[in-house]
């Protein structure tokens, strides 16, 4: 049983976050959120050449994002005690941050903040945090062409607006958990104690740093 309502669970590329909202479904009676990442016409062209696609690629996610979250949180599920997300959709801002220019980003956000308005914000925020060499590893396992030249630089800066945004929290539990190294799917024991994590409800609002 967990006690939140909606939990979202972020992280980098690579960290591993569709995979623990897909357990979650898997073992419990929850309404699952998954990104629909992979029909982004504009993504693999963006990673050939990050300059000319970025503003398409960002404009794309952002509406498909709002598309399916508005799609997915109005309508009350009756049969399920709780919902999970494999995303939080401030992550569209985060993206777009790191690969507009200025003038196309301010455009960008005066968009999601309308956008981002009609949404119910999550009961607990869970990041997923990875180095940067564990997620290129996980990004190499998993084998999808388009992500396969993704820079340390890119990630790095992904991840630095991930927590510089978070420290921007005081009324949502974040919690940030270490899983360097860690392949839950393949260690029932590590999967365990991340589902014990979310379960607490101890957490101060804003960030709770936990290695797992």
């Amino acid at each position: 049983m967990f006690p939140y309502k909606f939990i979202a669970i972020e992280g980098n590329i690579g960290a591993g976050k569709t995979t623990l909202s897909k357990m979650i479904q898997k073992d419990s009676n929850c309404k699952l959120i998954l990104e629909q990442f992979t029909d982004n016409p504009f993504l693999p062209f963006f990673y050939e050449d990050p300059k000319r696609y970025s503003l398409p690629v960002e404009l794309f996610f952002m509406t498909e994002r709002h598309k399916q979250l508005q799609s997915e949180l109005s309508q009350r599920d009756l049969f399920t005690e709780f919902t999970v997300s494999d995303y939080y959709f401030i992550k569209t801002l985060l993206f777009a941050k790191n690969n507009l220019n200025e003038e196309e980003y301010r455009l960008f956000t005066r968009l999601f903040n309308v956008l981002n308005s009609t949404f119910p914000e999550p009961d607990l925020i869970v990041y997923l945090y990875r180095s940067v060499e564990d997620l290129q590893e996980n990004i190499k396992h998993r084998g999808r062409d388009f992500e396969q030249n993704i820079q340390d630089q890119y990630l790095e800066d992904i991840q630095k607006s991930y927590l510089n945004f978070f420290k921007s929290i005081d009324h949502i539990p974040v919690l940030i958990i270490n899983i360097e190294g860690s392949k839950f799917w393949d260690e029932p024991t590590q999967y365990e104690s991340l589902k014990t994590l979310l379960r607490r409800t101890d957490y101060r609002m804003g960030m709770n740093y936990i290695n797992l």
